[in-house]
């Protein structure tokens, strides 16, 4: 079934689902047409972690790539400002939201051994951390199943996937400006600095993780000021030595929020991406 836009365009029909109990705790689920299986690509939001940006901001990457025949999963969860959200409540979400696909696979039709996570910014960072779950130490805050729905990969689109690093960049940024400490939203998200909680970044930064054992694809541009590519390109140094398959793509004159735009001349680039991880 599709609904018409704005435009008098088709939209694939957004089905809301409840993972948890909290008013934010629902996804948006889509489907393409035909009976399926079909594959599944789980979408998440960024942001930086803030309850001021939502669900919105992937609608319609979602809706493109539901065009193209995939399902998609576009996740909401809690957020810092929100009751709950910020660590560990954001992670949680994230991990129930993502395993929550198992209770409705069978009834949408959803082929999960083809499910691969797309996330922009701190969606980025939450996709590529999701994926590395598993490594979390018995016993973690953040585990939450002891079988989390594995992933055909990972693309992080200018993902935050080093904390301590983005935390560090924000942090020296601020002090060439004023001698007066301004919010960190990396600090705000996990609730210290690396100096503070030193642990928690160890279970919240995928870099962090490392390996993954999953195929990753790290998408940056050079012009981003928001995240610089250089967390991307160093984060890829270390899982390679850790033994990951990756494959980085820098875009030249690609600002932060280009690289969420299906009608931008790189979206090509990104969906032909996600589609080899999904049949590969």
């Amino acid at each position: 079934m599709s609904l018409r836009n704005e435009n008098g365009c088709e939209n694939a029909k957004k089905i809301r689902l409840a993972y948890g109990e909290a008013e934010l705790q629902f996804g948006d689920l889509r489907l393409p047409d035909g009976t399926g299986p079909h594959p599944v690509v789980i979408v998440i939001h960024g942001g930086f972690w803030k309850s001021m940006f939502t669900i919105d901001l992937m609608e319609q990457v979602s809706e493109d790539l539901t065009k193209r025949g995939l399902a998609t999963w576009n996740i909401e969860y809690r957020r810092v400002g929100d009751i709950g959200g910020g660590y560990p409540g954001t992670l949680l979400d994230v991990a129930h939201a993502v395993d929550f696909l198992r209770e409705i696979a069978p009834k949408y039709h959803l082929d999960l051994s083809k499910a691969v996570t797309l996330g922009h910014s701190a969606g980025g960072h939450l996709a590529v951390w999701q994926a590395a779950r598993h490594r979390l130490p018995e016993g973690s805050l953040l585990r939450t199943s002891n079988q989390p729905l594995a992933m055909k990969g990972v693309v992080s689109l200018a993902g935050i996937i080093d904390l301590e690093l983005m935390w560090e960049l924000i942090h020296y940024k601020q002090r060439m400006i004023s001698d007066v400490e301004i919010e960190n939203p990396v600090a705000d998200f996990v609730g210290g600095t690396p100096m503070q909680v030193p642990d928690r970044y160890k279970e919240v930064s995928p870099v962090a993780l490392l390996p993954l054992n999953t195929p990753q694809v790290l998408i940056h541009g050079d012009l981003d000021v928001n995240v610089p590519v250089k967390l991307s390109s160093l984060y890829k140094e270390r899982a390679e030595r850790a033994g990951d398959q990756l494959e980085m793509i820098s875009l030249p004159d690609v600002e932060h929020f280009e690289i969420i735009d299906p009608c931008s001349e790189i979206w090509t680039t990104i969906v032909t991406k996600v589609m080899k991880l999904i049949h590969s």
